[in-house]
């Protein structure tokens, strides 16, 4: 079955990218497997429980984290997964068996590096001029 049809069920039991034995991140020689990531917004319908929420991202296998939080929408979610078709999945799923009545995905690209002092003079989007 393709992962876009994929069930959650038969995406698997523990996050994506967690060794099995240990829960920890998988890792190869190469170092650790690229997942993709994203951050969600969900406002939930007006019949739907937060309750019912909870309960479904407790299941969802690309559930990473979620907050309730106080804004136009109800809560955001963390996402992840091996591949971008398992991740669309997750979030078209949050839509039509979670509650959710509007998911506003926010897919991550790259972290921000903020260890070192940025140069004043180039924006951090605009990259290195080498």
């Amino acid at each position: 079955m393709s992962p876009w049809r994929m069930t959650r069920w038969e995406r698997g039991d523990l996050p994506p990218g967690t060794d099995s034995d240990s829960g920890e991140p998988a890792t190869s020689a190469d170092g650790p497997q690229r997942r993709h990531e994203a951050l969600v917004s969900v406002r939930l319908g007006r019949s739907a429980p937060g309750s019912h929420l909870v309960e479904y991202l407790r299941h969802e296998p690309c559930a990473v984290d979620a907050w309730w939080i106080a804004a136009d929408v109800d809560a955001v979610i963390r996402l992840a997964a091996d591949s971008m078709t398992v991740l669309h999945r997750a979030v078209a799923d949050l839509r039509l068996r979670a509650g959710v009545e509007v998911a506003e995905a926010n897919y991550i690209l790259r972290a921000l590096d903020l260890s070192a002092p940025a140069d004043p003079r180039t924006p951090e989007w605009a990259g290195s001029a080498a």
